[in-house]
């Protein structure tokens, strides 16, 4: 979050942006809150973004470099760490930790910042950014952005230099050797004398457009260049193109378009002395059609069960595979490359590049021939609608050899994707399909007078059909002007489905997907918890003696009204997330009484039968001596009067377990303010802000109402049909403002509880 901290000093008023001219941040979520649990957060995004989207011209000498760890950091997906784009500020750089030369590996949230890999890039950077006559970092912002891109995206294996395209004479004891092929190789273990290999390009223009080559050395000295005057021993002028070179795990590599350089005679490449080292050299000339290829990628729904294939028969350095169809961020695909070989020559390393052009993510694997290698391929953020490039599969090849690459969906691979993306927003499907049993036992209560167990009631209840819908067709008709403007009209906020759509971040099937996730974890998480109750209630029964069922039927006392006061002003002098800890606490501690009361008097009526079967011989002859008739029909109606207050009392748990279990994910959604209050308590006993004071204010004096309540009243209520439909449409809420703004959804849970309080006491 420093990163951001840093960005937000320039919505700071009277800030002076000319004070810095340089901002490096690591694995920041520059784009949005990774969990959107209070507003205040949320706010702070939208400042900071709106500041730097409208006030460009404020920043734009300003240059900045985001690295982000890539897929091992779980905490801060790398999407969020790319920088927003703006066309007046174009000093923004944003790279994975995955594609930065002399790195080439991802990172986790923590080890980004002692990576040392990343450290030295850092470091190199740094003093090559310094201005050699101010000490200081320099103020030319085309010279720092050139700086991080050297280090950072695409490093030639040699030192920055301001001017690479110098011209040179090259002289000196240097044995030059003429190639007159187009593809040539160069193995030496101990050279103790330079040579120049020099490739006259007047004859091969007309037969190939590209030349690659690449070496072993991975010094910072020169080697490749093009003669612009030569004779057939010496170049009179040459060009350096070191610059032009890429530097790879274990080799320099570079490629040229021949057309771009129309004035070079020779390609010149350099083979310094040695010195006991091995050093190889390979050099081809080639037509671009030869080695690039189309791979379609296989469709989302395939499922593994298809692949697409295609064979490299060609005995080439370079291959380029573009991938088809492979922009977005829900697709995921497992690529599996193998490699054959014809000689028995002794193999060198194969480097399978995955490169994305739209941002700066390349994921790089060595292996060598012959192997079987696999490549996971996946998205930090999706293509651009503007953007026409491909994502293309790079393969820097051993000579004389074949590969065969296939490519498969990876569904496992699919649904890492959409928890990476969407993962956050679980809760918001947990809670909805909780207010959808929640309204099937009021629903119950008016039809039957029952209320059933949780867990059966949501198998019931929870239905996609009930939610999605309505979601998707308010979405689509947001699309039009006349209800965008009824919308607006109404004061009702932006659908969350429709800002992740314009981030490219949303597709139709991700809300079911993630509202049957949902399902599964209210259905196993309510059975949890009630074998949790359970388990409480057994270990209390076992170390106190039940004081039977609750008689009290008053729902507000003097001593109830002085705990709910004293608990409104905890929530407003120290923190709201702590009253609501303790109420919560409270509330758990009467329904594991109450549990334990239920079971203890089921305990009684279960054996009442067993006992009366044993002593009925003998009180029947009793009875009919002594004329008793009367007293054993009101003990009958007393056990039956008991047993149905014992119903009364499990309709009553039944609808208070659903009840915790929305307070248990309020609870959890308002914890982090509760953690930094309790680390804050330092400084001051107070929280402020305090994203949690006003919803703990309302929820204190409504669960103080609801923990003592019973289905009795509220099967009386007249407001209890209108309280049944709400948690449906309440349902539908969550799911279309939440999933973007987490701090929302306790307040549509509290609307429903307030409903249930008013049928209490109405």
């Amino acid at each position: 979050m420093g990163g951001l901290v840093a960005r937000a000093l320039l919505t700071v008023k009277n800030f002076k942006p000319e004070l810095i001219n340089l901002l490096i941040t690591q694995a920041t979520p520059h784009v949005a809150p990774v969990m959107p649990l209070d507003k205040y957060l949320t706010d702070f995004y939208t400042a900071v973004n709106n500041h730097w989207i409208l006030k460009a011209q404020d920043v734009r000498n300003l240059t900045i470099l985001s690295v982000a760890g890539g897929f091992r950091d779980y905490q801060v997906r790398s999407g969020l760490a790319f920088l927003p784009r703006s066309s007046q500020h174009n000093s923004a750089l944003s790279v994975v930790s995955s594609a930065v030369p002399r790195a080439w590996a991802s990172t986790d949230h923590l080890s980004i910042v002692w990576c040392k890999e990343l450290i030295l890039a850092t470091i190199r950077a740094f003093f090559d950014l310094i201005d050699e006559n101010t000490k200081q970092i320099t103020d030319d912002p085309k010279k720092r952005l050139s700086v991080l891109n050297h280090h950072f995206v695409k490093h030639p294996a040699k030192l920055y230099a301001e001017n690479p395209e110098t011209l040179t004479e090259l002289t000196g004891a240097f044995i030059w050797i003429k190639i007159k092929t187009s593809k040539w190789n160069y193995t030496v273990y101990n050279e103790s004398d330079g040579k120049y290999f020099t490739f006259p390009l007047a004859s091969r223009r007309k037969s190939y457009s590209h030349v690659h080559c690449q070496n072993s050395m991975l010094d910072t000295s020169s080697w490749i260049y093009g003669c612009v005057n030569s004779n057939s021993s010496i170049c009179l002028e040459g060009v350096d193109l070191s610059w032009k070179a890429e530097l790879l795990p274990t080799v320099k590599a570079v490629t040229l378009k021949l057309r771009e350089y129309p004035f070079l005679s020779h390609l010149v490449v350099h083979v310094p002395s040695t010195n006991g080292n091995k050093f190889t050299l390979d050099c081809e000339f080639f037509k671009e059609d030869s080695r690039t290829v189309q791979l379609p990628v296989t469709h989302l729904f395939s499922f593994g069960l298809s692949s697409s294939k295609i064979l490299l028969n060609s005995t080439g350095l370079i291959y380029n595979v573009q991938l088809q169809g492979f922009g977005q961020i829900y697709q995921a695909f497992k690529i599996y490359i193998e490699g054959q070989c014809q000689s028995l020559k002794e193999r060198k390393h194969n480097i399978y590049r995955l490169h994305v052009p739209w941002s700066h993510e390349d994921l790089i694997t060595v292996s060598k021939v012959p192997s079987l290698t696999e490549i996971s391929a996946k998205l930090h953020i999706a293509q651009p609608e503007n953007d026409s490039s491909v994502a293309v599969l790079n393969i820097y090849s051993t000579s004389y050899c074949q590969y065969e690459v296939t490519i498969k969906t990876s569904f496992l691979q699919v649904l890492g994707q959409l928890i990476r993306f969407h993962g956050g927003t679980l809760p918001v499907y947990v809670i909805s399909n909780i207010l959808l049993a929640y309204g099937g036992q009021l629903n119950t209560l008016i039809s039957t007078g029952q209320c059933s167990d949780f867990a059966l009631v949501l198998s019931r209840t929870a239905r996609p059909y009930k939610v999605e819908p309505t979601v998707n067709i308010i979405t689509f008709l947001l699309g039009f002007a006349w209800f965008k403007d009824v919308w607006d009209a109404l004061f009702l906020p932006e659908m969350d489905a429709v800002v992740l759509n314009n981030q490219d971040v949303w597709f139709p099937l991700v809300s079911l997907i993630l509202f049957l996730f949902g399902t599964g974890i209210a259905f196993w998480g309510g059975i949890f918890f009630s074998s949790s109750l359970r388990l409480l209630s057994s270990f209390w029964l076992a170390v106190t003696r039940p004081s039977g069922l609750p008689k009290d039927s008053r729902l507000v006392t003097p001593k109830r009204s002085c705990v709910t006061i004293l608990l409104v002003f905890i929530s407003w002098t120290t923190c709201g997330a702590f009253a609501i800890l303790i109420i919560y606490l409270h509330y758990l501690f009467k329904v594991i009484k109450l549990h334990v009361n239920v079971r203890a008097e089921q305990r009684v009526l279960n054996a009442a039968p067993k006992h009366s079967k044993e002593t009925s011989n003998n009180a029947n002859k009793e009875l009919i001596k002594n004329c008793h008739s009367v007293d054993r029909s009101g003990e009958a109606a007393k056990s039956l009067a008991t047993s149905a207050a014992a119903d009364e009392v499990v309709n009553s748990f039944n609808m208070h377990v659903t009840v915790i279990i929305l307070l248990t994910w309020i609870m959890l959604l308002s914890f982090p303010s509760l953690i930094y209050w309790v680390k804050n308590l330092r400084y001051n006993i107070r929280l402020d802000p305090d994203p949690c004071r006003s919803m703990a204010i309302i929820l204190v004096p409504a669960l103080g109402i609801l923990m003592n309540s019973s289905t009795t009243k509220v099967k009386s209520s007249k407001l209890l049909k209108i309280a049944a439909q709400f948690p449906l449409p309440l349902s539908v809420a969550v799911v279309a403002f939440g999933p973007m703004h987490l701090y929302r959804v306790p307040y549509f849970v509290i609307f429903s509880l307030l409903l249930h309080v008013l049928c209490c006491l109405v």
